[in-house]
């Protein structure tokens, strides 16, 4: 892969299944000039009967590669969804089945749009307006009703403050609030409620209002009461408690839950009787990067009796979905590198994992490869009692791409859709080795590690040690483009899931509470050495590190920590957690990772901050950032790249206009990763 071929990869989403599992439709992201396009398409399920067996055994493959890649054949081409001008996302079916409905702009004109699997042309039926506040775990954007004759949905209005008199037009900005920022400008005054549609009559109702972000929403069974978020407390910019909520049709307002923690993704049973949703439980949670694993939960659907399910898993989960009988909750978890999805009874402690691997190395065409672990990015289920159900997965060779399988023990796999195969058949990828090993107090690490391409066993090549984001994220076994172009570039890739990943259970992801930089330091330079321990071909004198987010404030730790690493690359990085609270959006993460504010610890806030330590620095340094990032200011670069520059060590700051926490622009991306490259092949090489 070169750089250029990120732009190349289709990122399939957000599959959506029919009531009747005879259908699906979802999203596919595509790069077009200096854009990103993002279109929906429909694709038909091969029924059991309909499907040819293969007529005799695959032929057998020469290498590990060849195997791993080769994936079942697509036995029926998806179509595009919308007319070929047409941009859509969040494809949702009726639950009868007749209608698509998905949310699109066109002509000028943003809002709910349906078609049908016709291809009929969409028409609109109720604007929405957005907001550009930031809604952490923003849910469902609309639900259908029951009987498929009404939307409700999520639409935003401008609630503008009784005590700011002064004119829209007014030049200076009088700033009141904590959460005055969104995450590349300053939020505006919208606030978003609950709405509701009728089909048939097409004139929106407004159902909640007050100074409130209701987001998330879920129909009744009875159709009667929409399900949403909302945040109530006396300042909510100040305390971030997200509860669950239900609306009549005629505006009345009941609290179903009143907890300490945090509740997201509410999701009301098919027998009205039950929600299900995932949950924290701590009284301080941050809106990003959060330490505790949410798990899931069911709340009894009047109020009152709530309860943890699958509670013997320990491991983050999220999407909650009712089985049509409503006994059966399927959700996704991370689980050592992988993200699974399971089942669990709704009453009772039965748990069990959907896709297991396979006991058997025999290659099946009608099922991923056996053995090789992969990621399921989202999924949905039909309305039918032994649900099929609908997925996005992919694994260390291939993006993800749509599947199907009936949740049933063994499930028989049938892929859909094939929108990254020719770019794939076309490219030289390689294989992970996974490493698991013990750090410094006996706890175990998992990671990964990517030989260079072409690599021989007579040479010794450079490694770049790559640090996730987070620090709660979680490296593992999904297609990573960026690895895939180092490789290519001849550089080794190492990736390690360091305490404070997700995935291992809470212990774990608790391990950086209380000292960015201390045990999880520690297991990244204990997985270094056990990499240059075993594998010989590893440059000892030639090790890179780069990391974005919280992987650029690691990437910021390690260089004022060692000077092993002979450059380094760090893309919005955190380097002064003192400041950071204050530039930030989300100063809540001070409070849940360091346990209170700034000016009741100063000296634990710097005793963790890069910046402190910046006179030991020796590492060639170059920083990364978006001009508009507020979820890290781009002063925390501007910060370490001064202390840098006037110490003298070789270092570079390159800003990109536009950009926020992660860089759209197509051509800003492909300009980083070649600066990153040609960063790393100046001093690796």
């Amino acid at each position: 892969m070169a750089p250029a071929d990120i732009l190349r990869v289709a990122a399939v989403g957000d599959a959506q299944i029919s009531p009747n599992g005879d259908w699906i439709v979802y999203t596919v992201s595509i790069t077009e000039g200096e854009s990103t396009r993002s279109t929906i398409w429909l694709a038909r399920v091969i029924a059991d009967q309909d499907r040819n067996p293969p007529t005799s055994t695959p032929a057998p493959t020469t290498t590990e590669e060849d195997q791993i890649r080769d994936w079942p054949a697509v036995r029926r081409q998806p179509v595009p969804l919308l007319p070929a001008n047409w941009n859509g996302s969040t494809p949702r079916w009726a639950p009868d089945g007749s209608q698509i409905a998905f949310l699109a702009t066109h002509e000028e004109q943003s809002g709910i749009w349906l078609t049908d699997v016709n291809r009929s042309r969409p028409r609109l039926v109720a604007p929405i307006q957005s907001t550009n506040f930031f809604i952490s775990y923003a849910g469902e954007p609309f639900d259908w009703s029951p009987d498929s004759k009404r939307i409700a949905y999520i639409s935003a209005i401008e609630e503008r403050p009784e005590a700011d008199s002064l004119p829209k037009s007014s030049d200076p900005r009088v700033i009141d609030r904590i959460q005055y920022k969104s995450r590349t400008s300053f939020s505006d005054n919208r606030r978003t409620h609950v709405w509701i549609v009728d089909l048939n009559r097409p004139e929106p109702r407004q159902l909640t209002s007050g100074p409130f972000y209701d987001h998330a929403i879920s129909f009744s069974a009875d159709g009667n009461e929409i399900a949403f978020l909302s945040n109530h407390e006396t300042d909510p910019d100040a305390n971030n408690n997200s509860d669950i909520f239900a609306v009549d049709v005629r505006g009345g307002v009941r609290q179903i839950t009143s907890t300490r923690g945090c509740e997201y993704e509410p999701n009301w049973s098919p027998d009205g009787k039950w929600i299900a949703y995932t949950a924290t439980k701590r009284e301080v949670t941050t809106i990003d990067s959060i330490a505790e694993d949410t798990h899931v939960w069911v709340v009894d659907a009047v109020g009152g009796q709530r309860r943890e399910v699958a509670g013997k898993l320990d491991r983050r989960a999220r999407s909650p979905r009712w089985a049509g009988n409503s006994r059966q909750i399927f959700f996704l978890a991370g689980d050592e590198g992988e993200t699974k999805l399971w089942a669990a009874r709704n009453e009772g402690e039965e748990l069990r994992e959907i896709f297991p691997h396979p006991e058997t190395s025999e290659p099946r065409p009608d099922r991923p490869l056996p053995g090789r672990p992969f990621q399921i990015s989202s999924f949905s289920l039909s309305a039918r009692p032994a649900s099929q159900v609908a997925f996005v997965l992919g694994d260390s060779f291939h993006p993800g791409e749509v599947w199907t399988a009936a949740a049933i023990s063994p499930p028989v796999l049938q892929r859909i859709s094939r929108h990254n195969d020719d770019l794939m058949r076309g490219l030289r990828l390689s294989g992970p080795i996974e490493i698991k090993y013990k750090s410094f107090d006996g706890v175990q690490i998992q990671g990964w590690l990517l030989k260079p391409l072409g690599w021989r066993s007579d040479r010794k090549y450079p490694l770049i040690l790559s640090v996730h984001g987070g620090p709660h994220g979680m490296s593992g076994w999904g297609f990573n483009a960026t690895f895939q172009i180092y490789a290519s570039r001849g550089y080794g890739v190492l990736y390690l899931n360091p305490r404070g990943s997700s995935g291992y259970g809470q212990k774990f992801s608790d391990g950086t509470l209380g000292e960015w930089g201390g045990g999880d330091y520690s297991d990244l330079m204990a997985g270094v050495d056990e990499a240059l321990r075993r594998q010989s071909w590893i440059s000892p004198d030639r090790l890179g590190v780069t990391g974005g987010s919280y992987g650029g404030f690691m990437t910021n730790w390690i260089i004022t920590q060692t000077p092993r690493f002979k450059a380094a690359v760090a893309s919005a990085s955190v380097s002064n957690l003192i400041s950071f609270y204050s530039t930030s959006l989300y100063q809540d993460l001070i409070h849940a990772e360091f346990g209170g504010f700034p000016w009741d610890d100063y000296d634990l806030l710097w005793r963790w901050s890069p910046l402190r330590y910046v006179k030991q620095a020796q590492t060639p340094t170059l920083f990364i950032h978006g001009e508009q990032d507020n979820d890290v200011h781009i002063t925390q670069a501007e910060e370490m790249y001064m202390a840098l520059k006037r110490r003298g060590v070789e270092t570079l700051l390159v800003r990109y206009p536009r950009e926020g926490h992660g860089l759209r622009e197509p051509q800003h991306r492909v300009d980083a990763l070649e600066r990153t490259l040609g960063w790393f092949d100046k001093f690796l090489k």
